[in-house]
Formats: C-alpha cells, structure tokens, sequence
C-alpha cells in the first residue's frame, strides 16, 4: 500500500487519483455490475438492522422485533426515495422536469438531507401505527446510522466523486481527481467519513452502550443531528461546491450544505438542552405511585 501511495504522488506530493487502482465497480459479471456505492448502501442497512435488534435487547425498548422489521423496510425505502427527490430538489432541480432520469438511481446523485427526510417519515409512519414514541425510537436509531455515513463517503472516495476544493499541493494527504483538472484537492469524502461516520458513530456508541442517555428522551436523537450538523457544516469548507450552485454559494457566503445543516443543529441543540433538563425516563417510572 505504501508503495502505491509513493508511486501515485505527484511532483508536489500529491495523489494520483487515476493511480491509486480503484474502481467504482465492485463485482462485473458481464451482464450485471455491482457499484460500490450500492454495496455501501447494502451494508449499511444490514449494520443498522444488527444493530437496532441489539439494542431491543436491553431493557426498556420502546419497541419490539417486529417494528424494528417493519423500519427496515420502510427506512430503506425512505432513504433512496428522499434521497434521490432530495438531490433534486436542493441540487438539480432540473431533473424534476425528467422523470425518467429521476429515477435512474444508479446514476447517482443522492442527498443525505432528502434521505433524512424520507426516513423520519418513515420512522414516523411506523411509529403511528404501532403507537410508539416517536422520539424514543428516533433515539435508538441514531447510533445505527453513522456507519452507513462513513461507508456511503468511502464509497463517494472509491468513485472518485465530490471531490474537495484546491488544497496546497504539498499536504500529504491531497489527491489530484479525474475531472478536478490538475489540482490537488482535499479529500474531503474521507473527511466527512471521519466525522459523520468515526467520531460522531463512537460518540453515539458510547453514549448508548456505556451511559444511561437511552433513558433520557432525544438525547441521542439530538446529538446526532447536531453532530452532524455540526461535522457537514465544518468540512462544506472544504468541499467542492456543486458546479450548478457555485454561484449560490459565492453569493450567499455558504453552500447549500451548510444552510440545511443549520436547522439540523439547531433542532438538535433543542433536543438536546430539553433532555438534560428532565428526569430520565427510568426515574419518572420509579417516582409514580404503585
């Protein structure tokens, strides 16, 4: 691997992209490829469902197996409906006006905050018909969710797509991608991995399975939208904006990244502040009357 990274660098240090020997193709049979990026959606579903039915077992889970089936279902669906009308929306508006290229997902082109949406409304429809706290199950499914982020990123790194801006030739660690002309530019796919997948995904983690946060209604659910939030909004500085809202940005002072992260941040600080002022829930249980 050494070699290769060597061998890959520029005259200035940076990377090679076209270099490094990846490819956006998993598995070609022939007849039918398989992407990376499909698998990193696969495993991150399969991870969060693991995941999900792992922490039912502890006691006080607002729901059972059978709900947590039925948000797999609805969640997958959720996330590549939203994603792929929210990329539209925020991103390309004009594939609105193509049906057809809306829906060829395979072409990519999916927001995180549209697949954010489509899986609250799922949660949300799951939770309705079950009669389930909708917040409580929101919190049980936060931690699930930052792995699927940092594999869907490394995915993003792996196609070579999202590119960073222009970073000084001699950071060790800058990449010169195909179609990002010959500048060296930050990977900022694999800084978004680290954040939104590795940091806030351990925060999370330790949160559920080595502190009582489960109990205290939103906490985990804020911290991972405020941590999120928070890790998009950092790293949008060095990301590449969309060629179609470069203008946007210049004009507004922040990329459209960073403004749909605001109302992230602040519903999460909100959620946040408003768990840690109330008792957790296993003392309300313990302080009603027998």
């Amino acid at each position: 691997m050494l070699s290769l990274m060597l061998g890959s660098a520029g005259a200035h240090g940076a990377w090679r992209f076209d270099q490094l020997g990846l490819s956006p193709i998993a598995l070609d049979l022939g007849f039918f490829a398989i992407k990376w990026y499909s698998l990193a959606y696969l495993a991150g579903l399969i991870f969060a469902y693991w995941h999900l039915l792992r922490e039912l077992r502890k006691p006080g889970a607002p729901m059972a197996q059978r709900h947590a089936e039925d948000l797999f279902f609805y969640s997958t669906l959720g996330v590549i409906v939203g994603g792929r009308m929210g990329y539209a929306l925020f991103y390309a508006p004009e594939l609105l006006t193509h049906p057809a290229d809306l829906m060829k997902v395979w072409q990519g082109g999916m927001s995180f905050h549209g697949g954010l949406i489509g899986t609250t409304l799922a949660i949300g429809w799951v939770s309705w018909r079950g009669r389930l706290n909708f917040l409580r199950v929101c919190d049980y499914i936060a931690p699930c969710a930052p792995i699927g982020l940092m594999l869907g990123r490394c995915a993003n790194f792996v196609n070579g797509e999202l590119w960073g801006r222009a970073a000084d030739p001699a950071l060790p660690w800058a990449v010169i991608f195909p179609g990002g002309g010959p500048v060296a530019r930050h990977p900022s796919q694999l800084y978004e991995a680290g954040l939104e997948g590795i940091v806030l995904g351990t925060l999370l983690l330790l949160l559920f399975w080595k502190s009582a946060a489960r109990w205290r209604q939103g906490l985990l659910m804020g911290t991972f939208a405020a941590g999120y939030g928070a890790a998009r909004f950092i790293v949008e500085y060095f990301r590449e904006p969309d060629v179609q809202l470069a203008d946007f940005a210049h004009a507004s002072g922040l990329s459209m990244g960073q403004w749909l992260t605001l109302p992230m941040i602040a519903i999460g600080l909100v959620l946040i502040v408003r768990a840690l002022r109330r008792p957790p829930l296993a003392v309300t249980v313990q302080s009603l009357p027998v």
